[in-house]
């Protein structure tokens, strides 16, 4: 990256929708752009059905902003045959690039273990029919990685075979777990976590993962990094998660912005962003 070059980073996943943001989401997307984001990728699984076009709302309204659209695992016992015939008419809108997040949550269990993996396989199968991949949701309970292994297994039985790949968003596993995504095509993504101070096992695994397999995120307004942790979290802070990064893998906070950036264009096949830096 030369002096005059501007640093260039890209957040793969925030929640700009939601109430966290409604006082000064303007704001706080033009300290983002200030901060040098130059894209956001806004989440659309929102509070679950009824919400399910809430970052295709903010992404047809601002240019550096795509969409994904998705049931999150908790709320995998509300959803209807109808949210699913509205989701893939949703997934036709031209900003909607990814479908998620989806996946599994056995750390709360807010819906059932059964439905979960249920509402997971049909939105899989969804995603494959729209040619889109996916944001994957994989959080184990406190005594076992069973969602892991349950939700690698159903990745690799029903998912791997569609050759489009998606991105495990917030990684918290092991690297074995990384390895095997990374070998079934999806990218890593690495949230503000990694920077706190007992995420040794995240930093471990991000030291093995490839430069140019890597994400950043922010999940705001969640988990935002240290030194802002336990503040609400928004897409500026996503440097820091960079800076973190840089340590680990021995490059700059501006090189892992732009590698990332550039990740990020390639795998979503935005090859006019990547033209451009």
């Amino acid at each position: 990256m030369t002096n005059d070059q501007r640093p260039i980073f890209v957040d793969s996943h925030a929640h700009l929708e939601m109430e966290q943001f409604d006082a000064d989401r303007e704001q706080m997307l033009a300290r983002a752009q200030d901060a040098g984001i130059e894209t956001i990728l806004a989440i659309g699984s929102g509070t679950g059905p009824g919400s399910l076009d809430c970052a295709i709302q903010l992404a047809e309204k601002y240019e550096f902003i795509y969409a994904t659209i998705g049931i999150h695992p908790h709320e995998a016992k509300l959803a209807s045959d109808a949210d699913f015939e509205e989701m893939a008419q949703l997934a036709k809108r031209p900003k909607v690039i990814a479908w998620g997040e989806i996946g599994l949550d056995y750390f709360y269990d807010h819906s059932p273990r059964d439905l979960q993996q249920q509402v997971f396989l049909k939105q899989l199968e969804l995603a494959r029919t729209a040619k889109l991949p996916i944001v994957i949701h994989c959080r184990p309970s406190d005594h076992s990685e069973n969602a892991w292994e349950d939700c690698l297994n159903l990745l690799h039985d029903h998912w791997e075979s569609s050759g489009l790949g998606g991105i495990l968003h917030c990684f918290t596993g092991s690297w074995a777990y990384a390895k095997r995504a990374l070998d079934m095509g999806f990218m890593i993504s690495f949230a503000g976590n990694v920077t706190f101070p007992k995420a040794q096992q995240i930093r471990e695994a991000a030291k093995e993962v490839p430069p140019d397999r890597m994400l950043i995120e922010t999940d705001s307004p969640f988990l935002a990094p240290v030194p802002n942790r336990g503040k609400r979290n928004e897409p500026s802070f996503v440097r820091e998660v960079a800076r973190q990064l840089g340590e680990l893998q021995g490059l700059s906070t501006e090189d892992i912005g732009l590698q990332t950036a550039n990740n990020f264009y390639r795998f979503f096949s935005l090859h006019e962003k990547a033209n451009s830096i």
